[in-house]
C-alpha cells in the first residue's frame, strides 16, 4: 500500500484527465449494466405472454405493440453498444495520454536523480543495471496507476450487478459469489509466494542487459583480443539464468490463472444450475432468467480482473521497489543547505590536511596540504596509483574529503553550490570523452549559449580548426560513439577547444598527452600553453617533459605529498622526484640510441 501511495502524487498535475477518465469509467459501467435489459423486455413482453408495464404500453401504444417493442429493443441495444464503444474510444485516448505523461515524468525523474548521484555511486555499480531500472522498470508507476481505473471499474460493475441480482433474487446472488473466498485466498497465496521470486528475476534480467552494455562499450578491446565468442557465451549464460527464472515465474502465473479460471467456471456452473432450477419451479420468468444469467456470466469478469490485477501488481511492485530504491538513494555529494554563490573566483586553491579513501580501501590520500596561488601552474607527479587524479577530483567535489578541507578563495568547497563550484573548473582528461553528436555541439558543451563564431575561435585556439575545416561537413560532422571517427589527437583537441570555450578560472589537465605521439603532443601542448594563461592550473603528468611550464611541483607517493617545490630545488633534494627524472632521462636516452641504430641499419 505504501508503494501505491507514493505513486499517487504523480497524478496531481493531471487531475483533470484522471477525473475525466473516472467519469467515463462510471458512465461506461452504467451502460454495461443496462446492456442486458432490452433482451428481458424482448423475451418477456414481445415473445412471451407477460403483461407489459403501463408506462411501456403508453410509450409504444397498444396497436401492434409486440412488433414495435421488437424494433425498440433492437434500436436501444444498438444505441447502448454505440455509446459504449464511443466512450471506450474516449476513455482509451484519455488513459493512454495520461499513462504516457506519467511514464515520461517518472522516467525523467529517475534519470535526473541518477545524474545527481556522485561518481563514487556510479563507479561502484554496473551502468547496465542503471539503464535497466530507468528503461525497463521506470514504467512501473504508470502501469500500476493505470490498473487502478480497471480495478475501480470492476468494483463498480461488481457492486452494480450484485445489487441487481440481490434485488431480483437474493439466493441466486449468494450462490454466484460462493467462489469469492477461493479467489481471495488464491490471490493472497500467490502474492506472498511470488514477491521475492519476481524481484530476483528482475535482477537477473538486469544482469543480462549489463553484459550487453559492457560489451558494446568495450567493443574495441573485444575485437582486439578476438573475444567475441567469450562475450557471446557470457551473454548466453546470463540470459539462460534469467530465462530459467522467468520460466519459473511464468509457470506459477499460469497455474494461478488456472485456479482463477476454474474457480469462476465452477461459480458460473453453480449459478446457472440454481437459476435453471428456479425457472423450472416458476420462481423466475424467462426474461428474468436471461438477465440473471447475463449478469452472472459478467459478474465473474470483474472478479477475474481484480484477481489478475492483484497478482500482476507483484510484478509492478518489484519494479517499483527497484525504481524507488534508486530515487531514495541520497547523493553522496550534495549542495549545502544554504550554498554560497560565486560569479568568478580568483582561483586560489588550498588543501589543508586532507584525508580521503575509497570504499574498501584505506589512505588513498593522507594529510595532503599545499597552496596553489591564482594563475599558478601546479604539476602533480608520482608513480601510478599514487593518488594524483583523486587529489584533483576533490577540487570540483567529484568526491569529498573525509578529513581536512579544500578551500577555494578561502572558502571550503563544501559550502559552495555544486553548479557554481563546477562552473569555475575546466577539465581535460587523459581519454577525451566526446558525444555522438556534431563537432560543433561537442565544443558547445563547454558553454551552451556560445555562438558559432565563439566555437570557431575556441577551435582555433586549440589548434583544431584546420583539421575540422578539412572534413567534408566541417563543424557539422557527426561523430561516432565517444568520437570514434576522429584520431586520438583530434579528439583531444576537441576536448581542449571545449575547455577554451568554458573559460573557467581553474584548469585541470589529467595527463592529456599521455596517449598520443610526440608530433601531436607538441601541437596539443602548444594549445595547452595558451589555455593555461591566466588560469590556476593543475597538470597531472607521467612524462616530466610535459610540465615545462610548471611553477610548482607536487610529488605524490602512496597518497601523501612527499615533496613539493620548484624543479631545480626538487632535483637538488635528491628525493623521489630526482629518481623519476633520472629514470625517464635514461629511458629517453635508450630510445634515442635505439632510433639511431635503427636509422644506421
Amino acid at each position: 500500500m505504501n508503494l501505491i501511495l507514493r505513486c499517487l502524487p504523480l497524478l496531481v498535475p493531471y487531475w483533470r484527465s484522471a477525473a475525466l477518465m473516472m467519469v467515463l469509467i462510471l458512465v461506461n459501467s452504467a451502460l454495461s449494466l443496462l446492456a442486458p435489459w432490452p433482451f428481458k423486455f424482448l423475451i418477456d413482453y414481445a415473445l412471451a405472454d407477460q403483461p407489459p408495464p403501463a408506462w411501456l404500453t403508453e410509450w409504444l401504444g397498444s396497436d401492434n405493440f409486440r412488433t414495435r417493442l421488437l424494433y425498440a429493443c433492437a434500436v436501444t441495444e444498438v444505441l447502448i453498444i454505440f455509446l459504449h464503444q464511443l466512450l471506450m474510444v474516449a476513455e482509451t485516448y484519455v488513459s493512454t495520454r495520461l499513462e504516457q505523461c506519467i511514464d515520461r515524468d517518472f522516467r525523467s525523474r529517475l534519470f535526473g536523480h541518477a545524474m545527481q548521484l556522485s561518481l563514487a555511486y556510479h563507479e561502484n555499480r554496473r551502468s547496465g543495471m542503471m539503464i535497466y531500472v530507468i528503461n525497463n522498470q521506470g514504467d512501473a508507476v504508470a502501469n500500476l496507476l493505470m490498473t487502478l481505473p480497471s480495478i475501480i471499474e470492476s468494483i463498480v460493475m461488481l457492486v452494480g450487478m450484485l445489487i441487481v441480482l440481490w434485488t431480483m433474487h437474493w439466493s441466486l446472488a449468494a450462490v454466484s459469489f460462493v467462489v469469492v473466498p477461493a479467489l481471495f485466498f488464491a490471490s493472497r497465496y500467490y502474492a506472498t509466494r511470488m514477491r521475492e521470486r519476481i524481484g530476483r528475476t528482475k535482477e537477473l534480467e538486469g544482469v543480462a542487459l549489463s553484459v550487453i552494455h559492457e560489451a558494446m562499450s568495450m567493443m574495441r578491446v573485444i575485437v582486439a583480443f578476438c573475444r567475441q565468442p567469450l562475450e557471446h557465451r557470457r551473454y548466453l549464460d546470463a540470459t539462460q539464468v534469467s530465462m530459467n527464472a522467468r520460466l519459473g515465474v511464468t509457470i506459477r502465473q499460469t497455474l494461478f490463472s488456472l485456479v482463477v479460471t476454474m474457480s469462476t467456471g465452477i461459480g458460473r456452473a453453480a449459478a446457472w444450475t440454481f437459476g435453471g432450477l428456479l425457472a423450472l419451479a416458476g420462481k423466475l420468468t424467462v426474461g428474468d432468467l436471461t438477465i440473471v444469467l447475463s449478469y452472472i456470466d459478467k459478474v465473474y469478469d470483474p472478479l477475474e480482473t481484480i484477481a489478475y490485477t492483484y497478482s500482476g501488481w507483484q510484478d509492478q511492485f518489484a519494479n517499483l521497489r527497484a525504481a524507488f530504491g534508486l530515487l531514495d538513494t541520497k547523493p553522496d555529494i550534495a549542495d549545502p543547505p544554504q550554498p554560497l554563490r560565486v560569479a568568478r573566483c580568483t582561483g586560489r586553491i588550498e588543501f589543508r590536511h586532507v584525508d580521503f579513501a575509497y570504499k574498501g580501501r584505506t589512505d588513498t590520500l593522507k594529510d595532503v596540504s599545499f597552496v596553489a596561488e591564482p594563475g599558478q601552474v601546479t604539476a602533480i607527479v608520482g608513480p601510478t596509483g599514487a593518488g594524483k587524479t583523486t587529489l584533483v577530483s576533490l577540487i570540483p567535489r567529484f568526491y569529498d574529503a573525509a578529513a581536512g578541507g579544500v578551500l577555494l578563495d578561502g572558502v571550503d568547497v563544501k559550502e559552495l553550490g555544486l553548479d557554481a563550484l563546477r562552473q569555475q573548473v575546466s577539465i581535460v582528461l587523459q581519454e577525451p570523452l566526446l558525444f555522438s553528436m556534431s563537432i560543433r555541439d561537442n565544443i558547445r558543451y563547454g558553454r551552451l549559449d556560445a555562438t558559432n563564431a565563439e566555437i570557431e575561435a575556441a577551435a582555433r585556439a586549440a589548434n583544431a580548426h584546420d583539421f575540422i575545416s578539412r572534413l567534408p561537413e566541417g563543424y557539422g560532422t557527426m561523430l561516432g560513439e565517444r568520437g570514434s571517427r576522429l584520431s586520438g589527437g583530434e579528439r583531444q583537441r576537441i576536448a581542449v577547444a571545449r575547455a577554451f570555450l568554458k573559460d573557467a578560472p581553474i584548469l585541470i589537465l589529467d595527463e592529456p598527452t599521455s596517449a598520443i605521439d610526440s608530433k601531436t603532443e607538441a601541437v596539443i601542448l602548444d594549445s595547452l600553453d595558451r589555455l593555461m594563461e591566466g588560469r590556476t592550473t593543475f597538470m597531472i603528468a607521467h612524462r616530466l617533459s610535459t610540465i615545462r611550464r610548471a611553477d610548482w611541483i607536487l610529488v605524490v607517493d602512496q597518497g601523501r605529498v612527499v615533496e613539493q617545490g620548484r624543479h631545480d630545488d626538487l632535483l637538488a633534494a635528491a628525493g623521489l622526484y630526482k629518481q623519476l627524472h633520472e629514470l625517464q632521462n635514461r629511458q629517453a636516452e635508450r630510445k634515442a640510441a635505439a632510433r639511431a641504430i635503427w636509422s644506421a641499419t
